[in-house]
């Protein structure tokens, strides 16, 4: 019976989305397989930082830390059209990219979200990555 209860309970977990952390040299592997990627951050950081490249430009939390879901959520399904699509959110250090993500995995459903672990900063640029100039 306790198997059966085991069994059980690890299949109802993997039902469920999670939102999933890549390193630099997966996301740069993900980036050659066209796997569409979305910078999160506001437009000061994009201009402090730069971009990685082939980035979508999708700013969620204003610089007050506000946001609109709806408008968001509106203007992301131009870009992800399908809740099986693979992609990859990044910030500055990962942690609103946890927040978006986990509401886009656990809330809503996608099945297929990544986050780049440490973000940009951390995750990307002090891994001796290269990043593009924001236009």
């Amino acid at each position: 019976m306790m198997k059966i209860l085991i069994s059980l309970s690890f299949l109802v977990v993997s039902l469920f989305a999670q939102l999933k952390e890549v390193d630099n040299k997966e996301l740069e592997k993900m980036n050659e397989d066209g796997v569409i990627i979305i910078d999160i951050r506001r437009v000061d950081e994009w201009e402090k930082t730069g971009i990685i490249e082939n980035s979508k430009l999708l700013t969620f939390f204003d610089e007050k830390g506000g946001y609109n879901v709806p408008k968001w959520l509106s203007d992301f399904s131009l870009i992800v059209k399908d809740k099986n699509t693979p992609f990859v959110i990044y910030c500055a250090h990962a942690n609103r990219t946890k927040l978006v993500g986990e509401l886009l995995a656990n809330n809503l459903g996608f099945k297929n979200v990544y986050e780049l672990k440490g973000g940009i900063n951390h995750g990307w640029i002090n891994k001796g990555m290269k990043t593009v100039k924001y236009k």
